[in-house]
């Protein structure tokens, strides 16, 4: 399976071998970066007026390199290394579905994160599309079922600041996350017997703060009635 990178733009980014190459480099150093490092002379910062700085033109080596390095984590179960990436004023929302439900969706701190791993209570995450009923799981049982439910650190297609999966629930991403940046892991189907409805697709948020970017949304999303 070759892999593709698209940006925003709809071009291609980086090759699979390319990808191979910048993932191993990331892997062997720090994930979370000083963007004066790590972004070229094209990136210029607006202030927002709360303290916070979004960089107008993203870095892909600085995103791509975060989404390698959590989902790494993710699927090595090292979730005590995934807290150091929620946003510290923010905190990490979890979107079970494509549609960003602020009224239902979880949201933790770091903090609560951390505290919430060890606990055997079922937390309310949503509701299942098609039958309705209460999305009940710990925290744990969520990753499994929600986030990493297929090998979303080798997708079929990677996209920076561009969405590719396409499917009946409405993307409100941008509405909920102004001035944030996102990769897409994208998989278009696993049998063919299902024509593409068993898609998958896993969203990384991130919001630039304080010289670094932090994960402020994980979007799961697939096929839905």
């Amino acid at each position: 399976m070759r892999w593709q990178i698209i940006n925003a733009a709809g071009r291609p980014v980086i090759t699979f071998a390319l990808l191979a190459i910048l993932v191993y480099a990331c892997n062997n150093e720090k994930s979370k970066k000083n963007v004066e490092e790590n972004l070229d002379s094209t990136v210029t910062e607006n202030s927002t007026g709360n303290g916070d700085t979004v960089a107008v033109k993203v870095s892909d080596t600085v995103l791509l390199g975060l989404t390698a390095d959590i989902l790494l984590h993710i699927e090595r179960g090292e979730y005590q290394q995934l807290a150091d990436y929620i946003h510290p004023l923010e905190g990490l929302r979890f979107s079970p579905y494509g549609y960003i439900d602020t009224t239902r969706d979880q949201l933790f701190t770091k903090e609560k994160f951390l505290s919430t791993l060890s606990s055997p209570s079922k937390i309310l995450w949503g509701y299942y599309d098609g039958s309705g009923d209460p999305i009940r799981l710990t925290l744990r049982e969520y990753f499994r079922k929600f986030v990493y439910d297929v090998k979303f650190a080798r997708p079929e297609n990677l996209s920076l600041n561009k969405t590719v999966s396409s499917g009946n629930s409405l993307n409100n991403l941008q509405h909920i996350y102004p001035g944030c940046s996102f990769t897409e892991s994208y998989f278009s189907g696993f049998e063919k017997k299902y024509e593409g409805m068993d898609w998958r697709s896993l969203k990384l948020v991130y919001k630039f703060y304080e010289g670094q970017y932090y994960l402020v949304g994980i979007i799961h999303d697939q096929w839905t009635i």
